[in-house]
């Protein structure tokens, strides 16, 4: 289903326009790991000719326990993620979490994300959408896919039309959740791309009691089913070495095998629309 062109910087979404990605890491964890990812994401879409938008969060406000690391903070977040926008020429998209925050995000961003938690929450919903950047909107784990219309009405209301949703699954007993691919064409019915968020899907919130556990080995089928389904878009979180990481490590993809699920993702996304 054809839906509006979205432009994030020199990255456009939707429309006749190529697949395109968000990926990066879950979480700024220094300054050092996040240029060099963004550099190794820049190099990737030259390579393969893809358009990518480098996301990763400076505050990860949702967390399941006290004591979970949650980045830099935003003035120390935003600097970073500036940086990594001027080096590598890739666009930059992280999460807003209250009305204060979204004017100071958006002198470093070129999107703003709304959490899947705060997606209906009116007043920031309506302040990142006042500042003119094009807003993604994570579907909440707990909204029906038709529900996401008011969302959009509340963005549009501002006069912004720049709109993105995330389908990230919807929550399916404890600490499970489950993607209704049916939603991807739903969404797409109120005339906006809608992006697949591959990592989250496959994450299974507060399974390991202090902290979200994750089922990585399922980011490959389902992402590919979500392409054949018609997204516009994939988003990705991706680590140098996930079991390393600070935060949502058991859902993330290796770096390292990103390349070849583009191209994979890449090859069904064009043989969808040739049919």
């Amino acid at each position: 289903m054809q839906t509006r062109e979205i432009k994030i910087a020199n990255v456009k979404i939707g429309g006749d326009n190529p697949l395109a990605f968000i990926a990066g890491p879950c979480v700024i964890e220094s300054e050092e790991s996040t240029l060099k990812a963004a550099a190794r994401l820049a190099d990737i879409s030259q390579k393969l000719n893809v358009p990518i938008i480098f996301k990763s969060s400076y505050d990860k406000a949702n967390r399941s326990s006290i004591n979970s690391y949650r980045g830099p903070g935003i003035d120390a977040g935003l600097t970073i993620l500036d940086k990594a926008r001027k080096e590598t020429g890739l666009p930059v998209i992280s999460d807003v979490h209250s009305v204060e925050e979204a004017k100071k995000a958006s002198g470093a961003l070129d999107c703003l994300q709304i959490p899947a938690f705060l997606c209906r929450q009116t007043d920031l919903v309506i302040e990142a959408s006042k500042t003119g950047k094009p807003v993604n909107i994570k579907k909440g784990q707990f909204l029906a896919p038709a529900d996401v219309k008011n969302i959009i009405d509340k963005v549009a209301s501002t006069g912004n039309k720049n709109i993105l949703v995330t389908e990230r699954g919807v929550s399916f007993g404890y600490n499970n959740l489950v993607v209704d691919m049916r939603s991807i064409p739903i969404m797409q019915g109120f005339g906006y791309p809608v992006v697949y968020d591959a990592t989250h899907s496959v994450q299974l919130p507060g399974g390991m009691g202090s902290s979200s556990g994750g089922e990585r080995q399922f980011i490959t089928p389902l992402t590919r089913a979500a392409v054949a389904a018609g997204c516009d878009a994939v988003f990705l979180e991706v680590h140098e070495c996930p079991e390393k990481a600070l935060c949502d490590g058991p859902n993330m993809l290796e770096l390292d095998a990103l390349s070849k699920l583009i191209e994979d993702l890449v090859r069904i996304h064009e043989y969808v629309r040739n049919k």
